[in-house]
């Protein structure tokens, strides 16, 4: 009887903590990457909404458009930081001036579409799609789990639905309109986790 209650004594003190410290080393490596997943995807929708918002100001002439193109630029800012514990400053920094230049051209088509002008919004189609695949180029170079091909499809799908935001509004067909952002705004969360699983399998270390 003794025998026994030594054992379990000894059990208790000895393997039921560390019985109870596997599950929390996994809940720790799991919650990171959550963590990771969940930062990454605020990042782009802040992109998807404050887009969303410049369009409704910029179109219905509201007073309020530089200060959300401020705000659209400081998130460009944040996604350029977002990476640099993985490519470094100067891989974060030219990251945030692709997609400033990405936000300076979509503003262009803003303002292109509203006047009616059908050969600028033309001429800036063209290069919001140009600069779409030099950001394609440039995190495929970064990360080999980002084929350029299926970044260039999802960016200029991405181009392609803020689009037709813009031309539901102009045409007044507010169904059009926002099945245009709910469409973008789902792809955009799913390009946010095509990032995020790419940094994961490229730094599986930072995960542990």
């Amino acid at each position: 009887m003794k025998t026994r209650r030594y054992l379990l004594a000894l059990f208790f003190t000895l393997v039921a903590p560390l019985a109870l410290m596997q599950p929390a080393c996994a809940a720790d490596k799991s919650s990171s990457a959550v963590e990771t997943r969940m930062a990454m995807r605020k990042l782009w929708e802040e992109h998807i909404t404050y887009t969303r918002n410049y369009i409704i100001s910029a179109l219905g002439g509201l007073g309020d458009s530089d200060a959300i193109a401020n705000r659209l630029m400081a998130n460009q800012d944040d996604i350029g930081n977002a990476i640099k514990p993985y490519y470094g400053a100067a891989a974060g920094d030219k990251l945030t001036a692709l997609l400033r230049e990405h936000i300076a051209i979509a503003a262009k088509v803003v303002g292109a579409a509203k006047s009616g002008d059908k050969k600028q919004l033309a001429d800036e189609q063209a290069k919001w799609s140009a600069n779409g695949k030099q950001i394609a180029a440039f995190l495929s170079g970064a990360n080999p789990h980002w084929a350029r091909k299926d970044l260039e499809a999802m960016l200029q799908k991405h181009l392609d639905l803020t689009t037709g935001e813009v031309v539901g509004r102009l045409n007044k067909d507010w169904a059009a309109d926002i099945k245009s952002y709910d469409e973008g705004h789902a792809h955009m969360l799913m390009f946010a986790d095509v990032l995020t699983d790419g940094i994961a399998k490229q730094f599986p270390q930072k995960f542990k």
